[in-house]
């Protein structure tokens, strides 16, 4: 297992909740770069610390090794001068306990940092550079000021996962890396990678805020058997809700508007709600651009209008 760390400022967002890594292969004159080329090192497995605003955000596992591909179309005006084509690697994101900033322990961080590409300067600050190595000594220090405790692997192989008829279409598309499909099954079942994406971006229930994870349904807002293969991976696509909250919402009879307005079915009987104790009146939070996008599906094919 080896230990990556990769600063990600303006790419954050997009690339935990897509779950990858991306850079390009060269720099814009065509040129190789050290912290692009690391990319090709990447491991199944592999740890990478998430260096966002001068603090460690998240943990990720490699799923995959790197493999070609565009640049994200939800990068945007980001990185314009990049190249379109780039090294891309499957990455399975958990946020941190703590976010802590490595400049507050430097005096131990900078006996432990690589002599060479280093993903911070001299005075502790980050390197305008993307994918950094790092040792195992600097990798456990930084387990310890965030607070995290032992990572569960994804399960990245078919031959782990039991899977129904249903799901035969993934195992049977040969277009599909190995990972690919073992993720998209999982995604189906609201687990794995889309489980752990999802909590990037919705950590508790909005209608009843509960946060406890194991009571909590990661429901897919456009529904996974209209998504194509990467909005059914898309965090996104997805929000925490407690079970009775996701049946109304799978079912059609409730759904949201970008402003976090809650819409009622008229087929949702009277008395229902308030035996729920939901309250159809309340706005539940604000919904990002990204979401909504998925949320006007869910308004014009799935509510119950």
């Amino acid at each position: 297992m080896n230990y990556w760390w990769v600063s990600q400022n303006k790419t954050y967002r997009a690339e935990a909740t897509g779950g990858y890594l991306w850079s390009p292969k060269t720099t814009s004159d065509q040129k190789l770069n050290p912290n692009y080329e690391f990319m090709t090192e990447i491991k199944p497995f592999d740890i990478i610390f998430s260096y966002v605003g001068s603090k460690i955000k998240s943990v990720g596992v490699a799923i995959s090794e790197a493999y070609t591909s565009s640049k994200p179309v939800e990068f945007g005006n980001q990185g314009q001068d990049w190249n379109e084509e780039g090294w891309r690697v499957d990455v399975d994101y958990r946020e941190v306990p703590v976010e802590a900033s490595p400049k507050d322990t430097w005096d131990q961080i900078k006996a432990l940092l690589p002599s060479k590409y280093s993903p911070l300067n001299k005075d502790g600050n980050g390197v305008q550079a993307y994918l950094f190595k790092i040792s195992e000594p600097l990798a456990q220090h930084l387990f310890m000021i965030t607070g995290t405790g032992d990572i569960e692997l994804p399960v990245i192989s078919l031959d782990k996962i039991k899977y129904r008829e249903q799901e035969q279409e993934i195992i049977s598309n040969a277009s599909l890396m190995e990972t690919q499909k073992a993720q998209l099954v999982q995604a189906r079942r609201g687990q794995g990678a889309f489980r752990n994406r999802v909590k990037i971006v919705e950590n508790k229930c909005r209608v009843t805020l509960v946060s406890q994870d194991k009571l909590l349904t990661a429901s897919h807002i456009k529904p996974w058997s209209e998504s194509n293969n990467e909005e059914r991976l898309n965090g996104n696509n997805g929000l925490f809700l407690s079970p009775h909250v996701d049946r109304l919402f799978d079912k059609g009879f409730i759904t949201f508007e970008k402003n976090g307005e809650l819409v009622v079915s008229d087929q949702v009987e009277a008395n229902v709600l308030d035996k729920w104790a939901i309250d159809a009146s309340k706005k539940y939070g604000k919904f990002n651009s990204d979401q909504d996008y998925f949320l006007m599906h869910h308004r014009q094919k799935v509510f119950r209008a």
